[in-house]
């Protein structure tokens, strides 16, 4: 009774903020729901719906870029930033300082800095490939060049993840290391064969956060790409329009909250597909220190 008691707060917290809209969100993809109205059961109409609607598949498509492009790329230069910071040089804790900071932004203030510093006129890109008299892109004024302007957003605010990778690194033991020296392994070899092994775990919990915030991916979508309610597009011929900027404007521009609704649900049974998906992969390169196969 005192152990429930002391966990109370959580388990009314998780019922009442979690479990109860989800299941309740879930019976609304049955209806017609749309708050102001009393509401029909239509079965699968919307989930049907969801199949003919062109939006929705342009969405999904923004939105598996970011996992494709996005998630990879993240991880190999917040690795890289690991392994840079993990060299001992003098200033190594300002170094460090300054590549967390950027997580420390709010991010309506990150997207509406790199609104200022993606500007084609007069951005800060734009100005410095001017020195080098070159001609920068139009960035969030273009299609082509609007969800890379995002990955380059969260490259530059991958630090928590830069940080993961660097406490792994403190964490590889030096007897490795030496060993790996002593049998005349190079530099190449030593990583390809010490380090990543040793950090395949952190790895692939980055890699599980990084598509599960590419998958809900919102905020600075939707503020960068001139995004508001009432359903309006979302960036230059709805290129930033990703799965979940697409279910705000349904659910609170149209009201249609039972669309809405259905949608929620097919993109959290792909979140689960890819994650079985990456999980089950896993088990061919990541190992646990003391993990013997069975």
């Amino acid at each position: 009774m005192w152990g429930l008691a002391f966990v109370s707060p959580w388990l009314i917290g998780t019922g009442g903020l979690v479990l109860y809209p989800m299941a309740l969100s879930l019976y609304y993809s049955f209806t017609n729901y749309d708050i102001v109205s009393s509401y029909q059961f239509v079965g699968l109409a919307n989930y049907g719906g969801l199949l003919r609607d062109p939006q929705f598949r342009q969405a999904l498509g923004n939105t598996f870029y970011l996992v494709v492009v996005m998630v990879p790329l993240s991880l190999v230069v917040a690795l890289g930033y690991a392994l840079l910071l993990n060299v001992p040089v003098y200033g190594q804790r300002v170094f460090r300082t300054v590549l967390y900071l950027p997580q420390m932004v709010p991010t309506v203030a990150s997207a509406i800095l790199w609104m200022w510093v993606l500007n084609p006129q007069f951005g800060l890109v734009n100005t410095i490939l001017g020195w080098f008299h070159i001609l920068g892109p139009l960035w969030l004024n273009s299609i082509s060049w609007s969800k890379p302007s995002i990955v380059l957003l969260n490259v530059w605010g991958i630090g928590g993840a830069a940080i993961i990778f660097l406490a792994g690194l403190q964490g590889i033991s030096p007897m490795l290391v030496d060993a790996a020296k002593v049998d005349g392994a190079g530099l190449w070899r030593r990583f390809r064969h010490v380090t990543l092994p040793a950090l395949s775990p952190l790895i692939l919990f980055n890699a599980v956060m990084g598509v599960l915030g590419a998958m809900q991916y919102f905020t600075q979508a939707f503020i960068m790409g001139g995004g508001e309610s009432g359903g309006s597009s979302v960036g230059l011929g709805n290129s930033l329009q990703f799965a979940v900027v697409y279910l705000y404007e349904v659910a609170f521009g149209d009201l249609r909250v039972g669309y809405a609704s259905a949608m929620g649900w097919v993109l959290f049974m792909m979140m689960l597909v890819v994650i079985a998906v990456l999980l089950r992969v896993s088990a061919r390169w990541v190992f646990y220190e003391g993990w013997r196969k069975q």
